[in-house]
């Protein structure tokens, strides 16, 4: 079992900076993927980043250039910038541990004037 808690998502301006966090109930180097999806209202879940064991980094090409994906001892983060009102969305973290998927709750980030 891995439980996955996330934070740092909250309401922050278009053109905002914002980094979330994600923390891991087990060690990171038992898992083999982290990573984050997020759903927008009335949207199916989507890729956003994921980054393997060895750092490989993965982002949607849509948000490419616009977000920094990093892990370190039992997290993962990511760094949002040039926000727009689009990346409105709960994000989850996600984590692949022997083949199994796990999920957080996930974290609201609204961006917004």
């Amino acid at each position: 079992q891995v439980q996955l808690v996330e934070s740092g998502g909250g309401l922050v301006q278009p053109g905002g900076s914002l980094r979330l966090s994600c923390f891991a109930s087990v060690s990171i180097l038992e898992i083999n993927v982290m990573g984050w999806y997020r759903q927008a209202p009335e949207k199916e879940r989507e890729l956003v980043a994921t980054i393997t064991s060895g750092g490989r980094a993965n982002y949607a090409d849509s948000l490419q250039g616009r977000l920094t994906i990093s892990r370190a001892k039992n997290a993962v983060y990511l760094q949002m910038n040039s926000l727009k009102p689009e990346d409105t969305a709960v994000y989850y973290c996600y984590a692949i541990k022997y083949g199994m998927p796990y999920w957080g709750k996930g974290t609201l980030v609204t961006v917004s004037s």
